[in-house]
Protein backbone atom coordinates (compact mmCIF):
# COMPACT_ATOMS: atom_id res chain seq x y z
CA UNK A 1 0.00 0.00 0.00
CA UNK A 2 2.82 2.40 0.94
CA UNK A 3 4.68 1.55 -2.28
CA UNK A 4 1.54 2.20 -4.36
CA UNK A 5 0.97 5.53 -2.60
CA UNK A 6 4.58 6.61 -3.29
CA UNK A 7 4.24 5.76 -6.99
CA UNK A 8 0.97 7.70 -7.21
CA UNK A 9 2.57 10.75 -5.59
CA UNK A 10 5.49 10.63 -8.05
CA UNK A 11 3.13 10.23 -11.00
CA UNK A 12 0.99 13.11 -9.76
CA UNK A 13 4.09 15.29 -9.56
CA UNK A 14 5.14 14.33 -13.07
CA UNK A 15 1.67 14.96 -14.49
CA UNK A 16 1.48 18.34 -12.73
CA UNK A 17 4.87 19.27 -14.18
CA UNK A 18 3.78 18.21 -17.65
CA UNK A 19 0.53 20.13 -17.46
CA UNK A 20 2.05 23.40 -16.31
CA UNK A 21 5.48 23.09 -17.94
CA UNK A 22 6.55 26.14 -15.91
CA UNK A 23 8.42 26.91 -12.73
CA UNK A 24 7.33 29.50 -10.17
CA UNK A 25 9.29 31.92 -8.00
CA UNK A 26 7.42 33.74 -5.24
CA UNK A 27 7.97 35.35 -1.85
CA UNK A 28 8.34 38.74 -0.31
CA UNK A 29 10.95 41.43 0.22
CA UNK A 30 10.56 43.41 3.46
CA UNK A 31 11.10 47.19 3.48
CA UNK A 32 11.28 47.44 -0.30
CA UNK A 33 8.19 49.48 -1.14
CA UNK A 34 8.30 51.01 -4.65
CA UNK A 35 11.61 49.30 -5.47
CA UNK A 36 11.93 47.35 -8.74
CA UNK A 37 12.58 43.63 -8.45
CA UNK A 38 13.96 41.95 -11.57
CA UNK A 39 13.73 38.26 -12.47
CA UNK A 40 16.61 37.30 -14.76
CA UNK A 41 18.07 34.31 -16.58
CA UNK A 42 21.84 33.92 -16.22
CA UNK A 43 23.08 32.41 -19.47
CA UNK A 44 26.55 31.28 -20.37
CA UNK A 45 27.34 34.53 -22.20
CA UNK A 46 24.72 37.03 -21.07
CA UNK A 47 22.05 37.79 -18.48
CA UNK A 48 18.52 38.41 -19.74
CA UNK A 49 15.64 40.11 -17.91
CA UNK A 50 12.60 37.81 -18.00
CA UNK A 51 10.20 39.86 -15.89
CA UNK A 52 10.04 42.60 -13.27
CA UNK A 53 7.68 44.05 -10.72
CA UNK A 54 7.38 47.17 -8.61
CA UNK A 55 7.12 46.01 -5.03
CA UNK A 56 4.20 47.17 -2.93
CA UNK A 57 4.18 47.77 0.83
CA UNK A 58 3.74 44.05 1.60
CA UNK A 59 6.72 43.25 -0.64
CA UNK A 60 5.09 40.18 -2.20
CA UNK A 61 6.08 39.03 -5.68
CA UNK A 62 5.42 36.16 -8.05
CA UNK A 63 7.21 35.19 -11.27
CA UNK A 64 6.89 32.23 -13.57
CA UNK A 65 8.74 31.03 -16.66
CA UNK A 66 8.90 28.04 -18.98
CA UNK A 67 10.86 25.15 -17.51
CA UNK A 68 14.38 25.08 -18.98
CA UNK A 69 15.46 22.38 -21.42
CA UNK A 70 18.44 21.75 -19.13
CA UNK A 71 19.07 22.72 -15.47
CA UNK A 72 20.01 26.39 -15.47
CA UNK A 73 20.69 29.49 -13.40
CA UNK A 74 18.38 32.38 -12.60
CA UNK A 75 18.50 35.33 -10.26
CA UNK A 76 16.48 38.00 -8.50
CA UNK A 77 17.99 41.47 -8.61
CA UNK A 78 17.09 44.39 -6.36
CA UNK A 79 19.17 47.38 -7.48
CA UNK A 80 22.70 45.89 -7.52
CA UNK A 81 21.93 43.18 -4.93
CA UNK A 82 21.52 39.67 -6.33
CA UNK A 83 20.16 36.30 -5.25
CA UNK A 84 21.24 33.41 -7.51
CA UNK A 85 19.33 30.12 -7.68
CA UNK A 86 19.03 27.10 -9.98
CA UNK A 87 16.02 25.54 -11.68
CA UNK A 88 15.99 21.92 -12.82
CA UNK A 89 12.39 21.53 -13.92
CA UNK A 90 9.09 22.96 -12.74
CA UNK A 91 9.88 23.80 -9.13
CA UNK A 92 7.95 26.12 -6.87
CA UNK A 93 10.66 28.13 -5.16
CA UNK A 94 9.97 30.59 -2.36
CA UNK A 95 12.40 33.35 -1.41
CA UNK A 96 11.83 35.69 1.52
CA UNK A 97 14.34 38.50 1.99
CA UNK A 98 14.95 41.95 3.42
CA UNK A 99 15.79 44.94 1.28
CA UNK A 100 18.84 45.96 3.33
CA UNK A 101 20.72 42.64 3.12
CA UNK A 102 18.89 41.25 0.11
CA UNK A 103 21.83 39.26 -1.32
CA UNK A 104 22.87 37.63 1.95
CA UNK A 105 19.98 37.50 4.40
CA UNK A 106 17.27 35.47 2.69
CA UNK A 107 15.34 32.26 3.26
CA UNK A 108 14.90 29.92 0.30
CA UNK A 109 12.69 26.83 0.09
CA UNK A 110 11.73 24.46 -2.71
CA UNK A 111 15.19 23.73 -4.14
CA UNK A 112 17.92 21.80 -2.35
CA UNK A 113 20.38 22.66 -5.12
CA UNK A 114 19.69 26.37 -4.67
CA UNK A 115 20.34 26.05 -0.94
CA UNK A 116 23.75 24.56 -1.75
CA UNK A 117 24.41 27.46 -4.12
CA UNK A 118 23.40 29.90 -1.37
CA UNK A 119 25.93 28.32 0.99
CA UNK A 120 28.69 28.51 -1.64
CA UNK A 121 27.85 32.14 -2.46
CA UNK A 122 27.83 33.32 1.14
CA UNK A 123 31.17 31.62 1.73
CA UNK A 124 32.83 33.33 -1.25
CA UNK A 125 31.23 36.70 -0.44
CA UNK A 126 32.79 36.49 3.01
CA UNK A 127 36.20 35.75 1.47
CA UNK A 128 35.79 38.61 -1.00
CA UNK A 129 34.98 41.03 1.85
CA UNK A 130 38.25 40.07 3.53
CA UNK A 131 40.10 40.49 0.23
CA UNK A 132 38.59 43.96 -0.19
CA UNK A 133 39.96 44.89 3.25
CA UNK A 134 43.55 44.49 1.99
CA UNK A 135 44.40 48.16 1.62
CA UNK A 136 47.79 49.84 0.95
CA UNK A 137 47.76 51.55 4.35
CA UNK A 138 48.18 48.21 6.18
CA UNK A 139 51.61 47.27 7.45
CA UNK A 140 53.42 44.31 5.88
CA UNK A 141 52.72 42.22 8.98
CA UNK A 142 49.00 43.09 8.89
CA UNK A 143 48.77 42.28 5.19
CA UNK A 144 50.52 38.94 5.64
CA UNK A 145 48.21 38.02 8.51
CA UNK A 146 45.10 38.89 6.47
CA UNK A 147 46.40 37.02 3.40
CA UNK A 148 47.07 33.93 5.54
CA UNK A 149 43.51 34.14 6.88
CA UNK A 150 42.08 34.46 3.35
CA UNK A 151 44.11 31.47 2.13
CA UNK A 152 42.82 29.44 5.07
CA UNK A 153 39.22 30.47 4.27
CA UNK A 154 39.64 29.59 0.60
CA UNK A 155 40.89 26.12 1.46
CA UNK A 156 38.00 25.60 3.90
CA UNK A 157 35.58 26.72 1.19
CA UNK A 158 37.13 24.32 -1.32
CA UNK A 159 36.86 21.40 1.12
CA UNK A 160 33.09 21.98 1.22
CA UNK A 161 32.91 22.49 -2.55
CA UNK A 162 34.93 19.33 -3.29
CA UNK A 163 32.62 17.24 -1.13
CA UNK A 164 29.57 18.70 -2.86
CA UNK A 165 31.08 18.03 -6.31
CA UNK A 166 31.89 14.40 -5.51
CA UNK A 167 28.43 13.78 -4.05
CA UNK A 168 26.69 14.86 -7.26
CA UNK A 169 28.95 16.11 -10.08
CA UNK A 170 25.93 16.39 -12.36
CA UNK A 171 24.21 19.05 -10.25
CA UNK A 172 24.10 22.76 -11.07
CA UNK A 173 25.58 23.39 -7.60
CA UNK A 174 28.69 21.39 -8.58
CA UNK A 175 28.94 23.37 -11.83
CA UNK A 176 28.42 26.64 -9.95
CA UNK A 177 31.22 25.76 -7.50
CA UNK A 178 33.74 25.51 -10.34
CA UNK A 179 33.00 29.02 -11.60
CA UNK A 180 33.22 30.98 -8.34
CA UNK A 181 35.81 33.74 -8.16
CA UNK A 182 37.64 35.93 -5.68
CA UNK A 183 39.18 39.09 -7.16
CA UNK A 184 38.21 37.82 -10.63
CA UNK A 185 40.29 34.67 -10.12
CA UNK A 186 38.59 31.27 -10.32
CA UNK A 187 38.91 29.19 -7.15
CA UNK A 188 38.97 26.00 -9.23
CA UNK A 189 40.95 25.51 -12.42
CA UNK A 190 41.49 22.39 -14.56
CA UNK A 191 45.02 23.71 -15.20
CA UNK A 192 45.87 23.19 -11.50
CA UNK A 193 46.74 19.60 -10.65
CA UNK A 194 44.81 19.46 -7.36
CA UNK A 195 41.65 20.85 -9.01
CA UNK A 196 41.73 18.88 -12.25
CA UNK A 197 39.93 15.78 -10.95
CA UNK A 198 36.97 17.84 -9.69
CA UNK A 199 36.66 19.79 -12.94
CA UNK A 200 36.90 16.54 -14.89
CA UNK A 201 34.22 14.90 -12.71
CA UNK A 202 31.70 17.65 -13.50
CA UNK A 203 32.66 17.81 -17.19
CA UNK A 204 32.38 14.03 -17.62
CA UNK A 205 29.08 13.81 -15.77
CA UNK A 206 27.51 16.70 -17.69
CA UNK A 207 28.75 15.23 -20.97
CA UNK A 208 27.28 11.80 -20.14
CA UNK A 209 23.81 13.12 -19.35
CA UNK A 210 23.57 16.42 -21.28
CA UNK A 211 26.04 16.27 -24.20
CA UNK A 212 24.23 18.92 -26.29
CA UNK A 213 23.98 21.50 -23.50
CA UNK A 214 26.05 24.65 -24.13
CA UNK A 215 27.36 24.61 -20.55
CA UNK A 216 28.47 20.99 -21.03
CA UNK A 217 30.35 21.83 -24.22
CA UNK A 218 32.01 24.79 -22.49
CA UNK A 219 33.33 22.96 -19.44
CA UNK A 220 34.17 19.79 -21.39
CA UNK A 221 36.30 21.68 -23.92
CA UNK A 222 37.99 23.59 -21.08
CA UNK A 223 38.99 20.36 -19.32
CA UNK A 224 40.17 18.78 -22.59
CA UNK A 225 42.32 21.83 -23.31
CA UNK A 226 43.85 21.60 -19.84
CA UNK A 227 44.69 17.91 -20.39
CA UNK A 228 46.24 18.63 -23.79
CA UNK A 229 48.23 21.54 -22.36
CA UNK A 230 49.54 19.36 -19.52
CA UNK A 231 50.54 16.59 -21.93
CA UNK A 232 52.25 19.05 -24.24
CA UNK A 233 54.19 20.54 -21.34
CA UNK A 234 55.17 17.07 -20.08
CA UNK A 235 56.37 16.06 -23.53
CA UNK A 236 58.43 19.23 -23.84
CA UNK A 237 59.97 18.76 -20.39
CA UNK A 238 60.72 15.10 -21.12
CA UNK A 239 62.55 15.86 -24.35
CA UNK A 240 64.45 18.69 -22.69
CA UNK A 241 65.47 16.22 -20.00
CA UNK A 242 66.96 13.93 -22.64
CA UNK A 243 68.83 16.75 -24.32
CA UNK A 244 70.10 18.08 -21.00
CA UNK A 245 71.35 14.70 -19.78
CA UNK A 246 74.99 15.12 -20.75
CA UNK A 247 76.20 12.24 -18.59
CA UNK A 248 74.67 9.46 -20.69
CA UNK A 249 72.74 11.20 -23.45
CA UNK A 250 69.58 9.20 -22.65
CA UNK A 251 67.09 8.54 -19.86
CA UNK A 252 67.51 5.08 -18.37
CA UNK A 253 64.69 2.54 -18.74
CA UNK A 254 64.15 -0.22 -16.21
CA UNK A 255 61.43 -2.78 -17.08
CA UNK A 256 60.72 -6.52 -16.98
CA UNK A 257 61.33 -8.63 -20.07
CA UNK A 258 59.21 -11.48 -21.46
CA UNK A 259 60.76 -13.87 -18.88
CA UNK A 260 59.99 -11.51 -15.96
CA UNK A 261 63.64 -10.56 -15.63
CA UNK A 262 64.57 -6.94 -14.86
CA UNK A 263 66.40 -5.38 -17.82
CA UNK A 264 67.99 -1.94 -17.65
CA UNK A 265 68.87 0.01 -20.75
CA UNK A 266 72.03 1.21 -18.99
CA UNK A 267 73.24 -2.40 -18.71
CA UNK A 268 73.93 -2.27 -22.47
CA UNK A 269 76.41 0.61 -22.17
CA UNK A 270 79.42 -0.01 -24.40
CA UNK A 271 77.27 -1.38 -27.23
CA UNK A 272 75.57 0.39 -30.12
CA UNK A 273 71.90 0.24 -29.11
CA UNK A 274 68.67 0.82 -31.00
CA UNK A 275 66.01 1.91 -28.47
CA UNK A 276 62.77 0.87 -30.13
CA UNK A 277 59.23 1.83 -29.09
CA UNK A 278 56.75 -0.33 -30.99
CA UNK A 279 53.64 -2.50 -30.69
CA UNK A 280 53.17 -6.02 -32.01
CA UNK A 281 49.45 -5.43 -32.26
CA UNK A 282 49.77 -3.01 -35.19
CA UNK A 283 49.29 -4.10 -38.82
CA UNK A 284 52.82 -2.94 -39.76
CA UNK A 285 54.38 -5.06 -37.01
CA UNK A 286 55.28 -8.15 -39.08
CA UNK A 287 57.24 -6.26 -41.76
CA UNK A 288 58.85 -4.02 -39.13
CA UNK A 289 59.93 -7.03 -37.05
CA UNK A 290 61.57 -8.64 -40.10
CA UNK A 291 63.50 -5.39 -40.69
CA UNK A 292 64.73 -5.37 -37.09
CA UNK A 293 65.65 -9.05 -37.32
CA UNK A 294 67.77 -8.39 -40.42
CA UNK A 295 69.60 -5.59 -38.60
CA UNK A 296 70.09 -7.74 -35.50
CA UNK A 297 71.40 -10.74 -37.48
CA UNK A 298 73.80 -8.53 -39.45
CA UNK A 299 75.30 -6.46 -36.62
CA UNK A 300 74.70 -8.24 -33.29
CA UNK A 301 77.96 -10.23 -33.36
CA UNK A 302 79.84 -6.93 -33.78
CA UNK A 303 78.33 -5.28 -30.68
CA UNK A 304 74.88 -4.14 -31.81
CA UNK A 305 71.83 -4.58 -29.55
CA UNK A 306 68.12 -3.77 -29.73
CA UNK A 307 66.26 -2.67 -26.58
CA UNK A 308 62.58 -2.85 -27.50
CA UNK A 309 59.83 -1.30 -25.36
CA UNK A 310 56.40 -2.73 -26.14
CA UNK A 311 53.39 -0.41 -26.10
CA UNK A 312 50.96 -3.30 -26.57
CA UNK A 313 47.85 -3.19 -24.38
CA UNK A 314 47.43 -6.98 -24.19
CA UNK A 315 50.27 -8.53 -22.21
CA UNK A 316 49.41 -12.14 -23.11
CA UNK A 317 49.41 -11.40 -26.85
CA UNK A 318 52.71 -9.53 -26.50
CA UNK A 319 54.38 -12.45 -24.69
CA UNK A 320 53.22 -14.79 -27.43
CA UNK A 321 54.47 -12.44 -30.18
CA UNK A 322 57.97 -12.03 -28.67
CA UNK A 323 58.49 -15.65 -27.61
CA UNK A 324 61.16 -16.20 -30.29
CA UNK A 325 62.58 -12.68 -30.52
CA UNK A 326 66.36 -12.73 -29.78
CA UNK A 327 66.83 -9.12 -28.65
CA UNK A 328 65.79 -7.45 -25.38
CA UNK A 329 61.99 -7.10 -25.25
CA UNK A 330 60.45 -5.31 -22.26
CA UNK A 331 57.00 -4.06 -21.34
CA UNK A 332 55.53 -1.82 -18.66
CA UNK A 333 52.44 -3.12 -16.80
CA UNK A 334 50.87 0.21 -17.80
CA UNK A 335 51.19 -0.81 -21.44
CA UNK A 336 50.85 2.22 -23.75
CA UNK A 337 50.43 4.47 -20.68
CA UNK A 338 53.98 3.86 -19.50
CA UNK A 339 55.75 6.98 -18.26
CA UNK A 340 58.53 6.36 -20.76
CA UNK A 341 56.18 7.50 -23.54
CA UNK A 342 56.36 10.99 -22.05
CA UNK A 343 60.03 10.68 -21.13
CA UNK A 344 60.99 9.93 -24.72
CA UNK A 345 58.31 12.14 -26.28
CA UNK A 346 56.68 9.27 -28.21
CA UNK A 347 53.70 10.32 -30.33
CA UNK A 348 53.57 7.36 -32.76
CA UNK A 349 54.94 3.82 -33.20
CA UNK A 350 57.35 2.64 -34.25
CA UNK A 351 59.76 5.28 -32.94
CA UNK A 352 63.44 4.54 -32.36
CA UNK A 353 66.65 6.14 -31.16
CA UNK A 354 70.20 5.06 -31.96
CA UNK A 355 72.81 5.24 -29.18
CA UNK A 356 76.55 5.04 -29.77
CA UNK A 357 78.89 3.08 -27.49
CA UNK A 358 79.30 6.06 -25.17
CA UNK A 359 75.54 6.21 -24.63
CA UNK A 360 74.94 9.36 -26.65
CA UNK A 361 71.83 9.65 -28.83
CA UNK A 362 72.98 9.87 -32.45
CA UNK A 363 69.52 10.44 -33.88
CA UNK A 364 65.87 9.54 -33.98
CA UNK A 365 63.82 7.65 -36.61
CA UNK A 366 66.50 7.21 -39.27
CA UNK A 367 65.44 5.74 -42.60
CA UNK A 368 66.63 2.13 -43.01
CA UNK A 369 69.63 2.85 -45.25
CA UNK A 370 70.73 5.80 -43.14
CA UNK A 371 70.29 3.72 -39.99
CA UNK A 372 72.61 1.03 -41.42
CA UNK A 373 75.23 3.66 -42.22
CA UNK A 374 75.06 5.11 -38.70
CA UNK A 375 75.34 1.65 -37.12
CA UNK A 376 78.38 0.85 -39.31
CA UNK A 377 79.99 4.16 -38.30
CA UNK A 378 79.40 3.59 -34.58
CA UNK A 379 80.52 -0.05 -34.30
Amino acid sequence: MKKTLTILIILAGLLSCKQHDKFHISGKVIDAKDEMLYFEHTGLLKTTILDSTKLSADGEFHFKAARPAYPDFYRLRLSDKIITFAVDSCEDITIDAKSKNFATDYKLTGSETSLQIQKLRLSVMNIQRKANALTPDLSAAEQNAKIAEIEKDIEAHKVVARKLILQNPRSTAAYFALYQKVNDTYLFSPYIKSDKAYCAAVATSFNAYMPDYERTKNIYSLVLDAIKTERSQKDKEAWNEILANSATGYIDIDLMDKNNVERKLSSLQGKVVLIDFSAYGTKESVDYTFTLRDLYNKYHSRGFEIYQISLDENKAQWKQAVANIPWVCVRDEAGPDTRYVSTYNISSVPTNFLLNKKGNIIGRNFGLEELKKEIEKSL
